[in-house]
């Protein structure tokens, strides 16, 4: 690293977070923030983003999935590279926080590591994807796929609401999408995969900790769950005589609440119940169910999975309906590197933070590189848990924990590398 040039480095928290403020503006929305992938909003937050990464001595280039890298070279031509980064796409009416925060705090690490004429023995590459959230392909994490060599050239096919593929839209973004698999970077070559992001939950708060050590993002095992009984007139219909779907549906609920609780760590959500043609004076004759499963341990999610399909046969004989259970999605948990968190965990301790671990029940662009890369992740406290909303927040002094972290991290491989 060259020495430090230019103006005097502002105090880390406070930068990093006008500079999370900043990136606001790059909105495809007039009221609210809403960025979603390879459009104008992307474009002028990408912009943004390089003229930071510039300013911290970084040199700047999109790759041909969309995202922006932003290379600090090792001291020799094969060199190692640690990659840190995380998305800067949005859902709709979202919050500043997620994703952009660990892409400004790699970048902020990188200029103060420079001020203070830290020379690295390793390249370092912070990145900005472009495609976590999935809201404009139903495809999704296609730079992070990218760079950990599972991308899949079928998902170029998708289609937006307009019809515009992913393909047409990468060109037009300025990438050439038959170079995407060429973006690969080579395990042997690579230290990991570092990503700091909001915990986007209440853990850390109810803790009173700004800082958590990720052990894994959970797997999910996703589906819906279909019962069949009897329509029935409201007022004719006794008691004792009902094939009662939506009763039979509320008891499986319960049982899909117990059966999570059960099991640390584990997690099972009904997010949505449809009665079909549902009306106040008919006893459901139908109900379905979705059903949601994560863990960290893909072996308690799967036996969780078979457990609420065994309690929803027992609950549906035992009320005369019928019951089917399609389990249609099935995600790996991505377990973190403990070298690297046992690392990341040392450079939040050298600073008074506790060793604190937990799993992440989101997804994050850090599970594309499971079984590839190693990859580790920081979770920073965000107030209330609120995420995927205008109010989403992490204060100043947790962001300037969780760069000083990140530095300190940094600094420290580097001696041990």
């Amino acid at each position: 690293m060259s020495p430090p040039t230019g103006p005097r480095i502002e105090p880390g928290g406070a930068r990093a977070s006008a500079r999370l403020q900043a990136l606001n503006a790059a909105s495809d929305a007039q009221d609210g923030l809403t960025r979603l992938t390879l459009t104008p909003a992307h474009r002028r937050a990408l912009d943004m983003l390089g003229d930071f990464m510039r300013e911290a001595g970084l040199a700047v280039r999109l790759d041909a999935a969309g995202t922006l890298v932003g290379r600090c070279e090792g001291p020799q031509a094969d060199s190692k590279t640690l990659l840190i980064g995380s998305h800067i796409d949005s859902v709709r009416n979202a919050g500043s926080f997620d994703g952009p925060l660990g892409v400004v705090l790699g970048i902020e690490a990188m200029a103060l590591l420079r001020a203070r004429g830290v020379r690295l023995p390793f390249a370092v590459e912070i990145l900005a994807f472009g495609d976590e959230e999935g809201v404009r392909f139903a495809t999704t994490l296609t730079g992070s796929r990218a760079l950990a060599g599972a991308f899949d050239p079928a998902s170029l096919d998708s289609r937006d609401a307009q019809g515009v593929s992913r393909r047409e839209a990468l060109v037009a973004f300025g990438c050439d999408p038959d170079r995407i698999a060429h973006e690969a970077r080579d395990p042997a070559r690579t230290l990991g995969y570092v990503e700091v992001h909001i915990e986007q939950g209440p853990v850390l708060e109810r803790r009173g900790l700004a800082l958590g050590l990720v052990t894994a993002i959970n797997g999910a095992s996703r589906g819906e769950i279909a019962v069949t009984g009897e329509a029935g007139h409201s007022g004719t219909t006794p008691m004792a005589m009902r094939r009662d779907a939506g009763v039979a549906a509320a008891q499986i609920v319960l049982a899909v609440e117990e059966i999570a609780r059960a099991t640390p760590d584990l997690v099972a959500t009904v997010g949505r119940i449809e009665i079909p043609h549902g009306a106040v004076n008919v006893v459901p004759g139908a109900a379905r169910l979705s059903l949601d499963v994560r863990s960290p341990r893909d072996g308690d999610r799967l036996a969780a999975v078979e457990a609420i399909r065994a309690r929803a046969q027992e609950i549906a004989r035992s009320r005369g309906v019928g019951v089917t259970m399609d389990m249609s999605y099935d995600m790996p948990a991505a377990p973190c590197d403990p070298a690297l968190t046992q690392a990341l965990a040392q450079a939040a301790q050298r600073l008074g933070h506790a060793d604190f671990r937990l799993p992440s029940g989101a997804g994050h662009d850090a599970m594309a590189f499971r079984g590839r890369l190693p990859l580790a992740m920081l979770f920073v406290r965000c107030r209330g848990g609120v995420s995927h909303r205008p109010d989403e927040y992490a204060s100043p002094q947790d962001i300037e924990s969780a760069l000083a972290a990140l530095t300190d991290f940094i600094e420290h491989l580097g001696a041990g590398s």
